[in-house]
This record gives C-alpha cells, structure tokens and sequence, in this order.
C-alpha cells in the first residue's frame, strides 16, 4: 500500500495532480476540505460537531479532523493506498495520522512538496480567481496571508518528515503533464 502526503502552497497544483496520481497509482484521493463539505452538508454527527466550531469562528480541533479522515479510510477497505491533500497541516495532525495508521499496520510512505515561487503562485491563483470567482482567490492580501500561515505551520511539519527520510520536493512550475512524471518519478522509486 502506498500513503502519500501532499504539500504545497494553495495554487501549487495539489488538486491537479492528486486527479492524476489517484488514477495513475490507484489511490483514495483524502481532501480535507472536500470531506468537511460532504460531512456538513449531509449533516453527520461529525458534520454538525464542525459545524458548531465553524460558526463561531474557531478552528475544527483535531479530534473532529481526524475522525472524519478515519472514517473515510475505514469506508476503503480495498484501496491501493489514500492519497492525503490538506492533512496533515501539523506535527500534532501527523502524529495522530502516524497513531491511526499504525492501528492498520500501515504508514505514510512518502510526503511530496509541490514547490514554487509565491510571486508566480500569487498571479495563477489571481488568475483562478477571475475564472473561478472564488473570494479568497481574487483578494492578494488574503493570498500572501495564506502563504505566511502555510510557511509557519508547515514547516515543522517539512521537518518531522525529513527526520523519517519520507520528504521529497517537487519542482510544480511546468506543464501539467512534466509536474505529473516528476511526482511519478519520486512515486516510482518509492
């Protein structure tokens, strides 16, 4: 089974290329954010507790974050491998990513990076934006504030992965396609 974290700034290219590699490698395909909207749109116990969090301006705890990936691990019995985009965001997340996995006597195999100057991922997501309509891809000063936030939190998390000889960066300027056989190759030799 291959368990793969994905990294990268918003813009890099993480949605792209986990559409890619989940065909290509066979994985379940973990998007925090996306499991948070299935989960509080079809109103599940998990669901409403985020929900009761959210609406008062507060981060979801851990707890809640990881019993929903949970859940969605336990709902893929027969998968290859999961493919994590969005978690973990912590050393504190990775750990408990590390406690449950162990449970299934299994491991992250290999964090990868997508990595790229922030003046050209600040353009592609205004970019994105104008297409998308998407609020938080149209204002600049939100975008470097997302930045600020990735580079504070993870890069502990960068840290504590290289200490398992499990992080690999990833050039993610280029077409889609020479992004995607550089994640293959780091994928391939794993």
């Amino acid at each position: 089974m291959i368990n793969i974290v994905l990294f990268g700034k918003p813009g890099a290219g993480k949605g792209t290329q986990a559409e890619f590699l989940k065909e290509k490698y066979k994985l379940t395909h973990l998007s925090t954010g996306d499991i948070f909207r299935f989960n509080i749109k079809n109103e599940t116990e998990l669901g409403k507790l985020a929900q009761t969090f959210m609406d008062k301006g507060d981060l979801v705890p851990d707890e809640v974050t990881i019993k929903m990936l949970q859940s969605e691990v336990e709902k893929n019995p027969d998968s290859a491998g999961f493919l994590f985009d969005g978690f973990p965001r912590t050393i504190a997340q990775a750990q408990a990513l590390d406690a449950f996995l162990d449970t299934k006597n299994e491991v992250i195999t290999a964090t990868i990076a997508l990595e790229a100057d922030d003046e050209i991922l600040v353009a592609r997501l205004l970019e994105r934006g104008k297409v998308s309509g998407r609020a938080d891809d149209q204002d600049e000063d939100k975008i470097r504030n997302r930045y600020q936030e990735y580079n504070e939190k993870t890069a502990p998390l960068m840290g504590y992965y290289k200490e398992q000889d499990k992080f690999y960066a990833v050039d993610g300027i280029g077409t889609i396609q020479e992004i995607t056989e550089r994640l293959s190759a780091v994928i391939d030799n794993l």
